[in-house]
């Protein structure tokens, strides 16, 4: 046997992977959010260049993105991959880890048509269920490669007294198995105090960001939370915080300041709450960027029990803050995106040259619009067409209609793999 035959063969999820990374793709006629219509060149996985239309030359497939706008594709922050999909199961949920495996598959694949081309995944682990609907998600994970990137979070319940002890070595073992956060619900625990202690402990422990549920009633216990987590790297996140909002106004001024101070990112669900948050609604968000808090928004629940019509799309997301919190265009679609993949750990997208080639083309001319009428959309992940979808809008032949301009179909990029049907 030779000594090239003894070497670890790439699993399939690897080679489609490497294979992504290879592929060169001409984005042409693309719209900017600056006005400039551009030609946008990817290669490695990364923008190789940026120049005006008809400039750069493509050495392999090309798309039209004539009538569209191009973007620094979105990140999902905050979703549920073992509960998604399920307000609708005429029995009790199964957490079996194929059926787990088969809803976090599809969760996600439903988040990337929309163009979150990253994900952070919440998993409950512990009670009956021990690590099963983790290790189905990490399955999930690594089939997605290539299309997604998909990151679980460790979920116990309880971390503290008697009764914590098995979700803290449960903990420990989630951590090793591949979740790469450390996760928690410090409302639900009897020591909400000692529950952070402990989930901060594991993840100096391993090196792990920290990503807390908690409803944020109340502005004291924030600021002693941001007190521990202050100077933890690499990141603590916590969400969904609408009870801040409820709290008096100077007390929750004070808790955003000490947020701001620990570096800790608060991830708001403007389209609903999730199981384990137990009041709906957006954060102060105003208050939190006023203070200088980093705020990125997130989905939350995606048809489960916690809200049945859930639609997980993180432009629906950004219009909600924009309606609802009164913040500019720029800066609702920056809290999905920019701000979303920064909570994430994730390096900064821009359509410039040497930037990760993450992209998400939607058509429409100005952001505004495309927050408003945001429904055909084109995917760029690791530099590949990763997902389409094209909606058509047509009108009955009338005096009324004549005039209304119609949509037509996109080119379609070379079936040869950069493109996805």
């Amino acid at each position: 046997m030779s000594a090239d035959s003894k070497q670890p063969q790439p699993s399939p999820e690897d080679r489609a992977a490497a294979t992504a990374d290879a592929m060169s793709l001409l984005l042409c006629n693309a719209r900017l959010t600056d006005g400039r219509t551009v030609d946008v060149r990817l290669a490695g996985g990364r923008i190789e260049a940026v120049g005006t239309a008809g400039s750069l030359a493509a050495g392999g497939a090309r798309v039209d993105l004539a009538g569209y706008l191009l973007l620094p594709a979105p990140a999902e922050p905050h979703a549920h991959a073992d509960t998604a999909l399920t307000a609708d199961s005429p029995g009790p949920v199964s957490y079996a880890p194929e059926e787990v495996q088969r809803r976090a598959t599809e969760a996600a694949l439903f988040q990337l048509g929309h163009g979150a081309t990253a994900q952070r995944a919440q998993v409950r682990i512990g009670d009956v269920h021990g690590l099963g609907p983790l290790e189905a998600v990490l399955q999930a994970r690594r089939s997605l490669r290539g299309l997604v990137d998909l990151t679980a979070v460790a979920v116990p319940r309880l971390l503290t007294g008697a009764a914590g002890a098995d979700g803290l070595a449960m903990l420990r073992d989630a951590v090793k198995m591949g979740a790469g956060v450390v996760g928690g619900c410090p409302d639900l625990d009897p020591d909400p105090t000692g529950y952070v202690e402990a989930v901060l402990e594991v993840a100096a422990e391993h090196g792990c960001p920290v990503d807390l549920h908690t409803d944020g009633d109340d502005p004291a216990r924030l600021a002693r939370l941001a007190a521990m987590a202050g100077g933890l790297r690499p990141g603590v996140t916590i969400g969904p915080c609408a009870g801040l909002g409820r709290a008096a106004p100077e007390a929750a001024r004070r808790a955003a300041d000490r947020l701001a101070a620990a570096g800790v990112t608060v991830v708001t669900l403007p389209q609903g709450g999730c199981g384990a948050a137990e009041r709906r609604g957006p954060a102060p968000v105003r208050l939190l960027r006023a203070a200088g808090v980093r705020v990125a928004a997130g989905s939350g629940a995606l048809r489960d029990v916690s809200n049945p019509v859930g639609r997980g799309d993180p432009l629906e997301a950004a219009y909600l803050l924009a309606s609802l919190a009164g913040l500019p265009a720029g800066a609702a679609y920056g809290a999905v995106s920019t701000e979303a993949r920064a909570a994430m750990g994730l390096p900064e997208v821009r359509v410039e040259a040497g930037f990760p080639a993450e992209l998400l083309a939607v058509r429409g001319e100005r952001l505004a619009g495309v927050l408003s009428l945001a429904y055909s959309r084109i995917v760029v992940h690791r530099g590949r067409v990763v997902a389409r979808t094209s909606a058509v809008r047509e009108y009955c032949d009338s005096a009324a209609a004549l005039d209304l301009p119609r949509q037509t179909r996109p080119e379609r990029p070379d079936p040869g793999g950069n493109g996805a049907r």
